[in-house]
């Protein structure tokens, strides 16, 4: 019995750790969790950073965004106001015409209050064939669109023609030329207006001859002003 004891006690000495093994030991499981801490605290600061950029851009974005909607609100407003001064005006007077025209067109009827709402003094008729009075009045077919408007003088303005160039028209009629004409019916033009869009078209002079050529590029809502 004291031998096995003995023995046992030798093989216990013989397995204890030395003191400088156990500091080492301590030390070196220290250095691992001070590193996880650190590697931890790190991407926890790296998500907070990336989180604080992400509100920043969010925020640029939303400012952004607020200034566009500004700015768009801005321009809808200042062409409001253009359209609203350019409703009325004495650019035809002194100007009295017939508008050849079919009873239910209502963008005809548009377009006749469009040129009274510039001083236009207008009579309407309703003839059954209306190419014959566009015949008569030397409409080239290309050039036809759905009225026609003839002055006291003789002068034809074949259909969505802007008031603004009725006047600069008559106030100084080429020796050539019989009239103006917008042919078929260019969404935005005076009389066919629809949920603000517009279409870029072309005034054209109809001469004596049965020839024509181009008397304004009409680029935008404002240039009919």
């Amino acid at each position: 019995m004291v031998i096995l004891v003995t023995k046992f006690s030798r093989q216990f000495k013989s397995r204890q750790l030395k003191p400088n093994q156990l500091t080492k030991k301590a030390l070196r499981g220290s250095f691992i969790i001070l590193a996880a801490s650190t590697l931890f605290a790190c991407n926890q600061a790296d998500i907070k950073a990336d989180s604080s950029a992400a509100d920043m851009n969010s925020a640029q974005t939303q400012v952004s965004v607020n200034n566009t909607s500004a700015d768009n609100l801005e321009n809808t407003n200042q062409s409001a106001t253009i359209n609203a001064k350019a409703q009325h005006s004495d650019l035809l007077k002194n100007v009295s015409a017939t508008v050849y025209k079919d009873v239910n067109c209502g963008c005809c009827k548009d377009w006749i209050e469009h040129a009274q709402n510039h001083g236009l003094t207008a009579t309407s008729q309703h003839p059954k064939d209306l190419s014959l009075f566009k015949d008569r009045y030397g409409v080239p077919t290309e050039m036809r669109s759905c009225h026609t408007a003839v002055t006291t003088d003789g002068y034809v303005f074949e259909g969505h023609v802007p008031a603004k160039y009725v006047a600069q028209f008559l106030a100084n009629p080429p020796a050539q030329a019989i009239g103006l004409a917008v042919p078929g019916m260019p969404v935005g033009s005076p009389g066919m207006e629809y949920q603000g869009q517009f279409a870029p078209y072309q005034i054209m002079q109809i001469n004596k001859d049965g020839t024509n050529q181009v008397y304004a590029d009409i680029e935008s809502v404002e240039q009919q002003l």
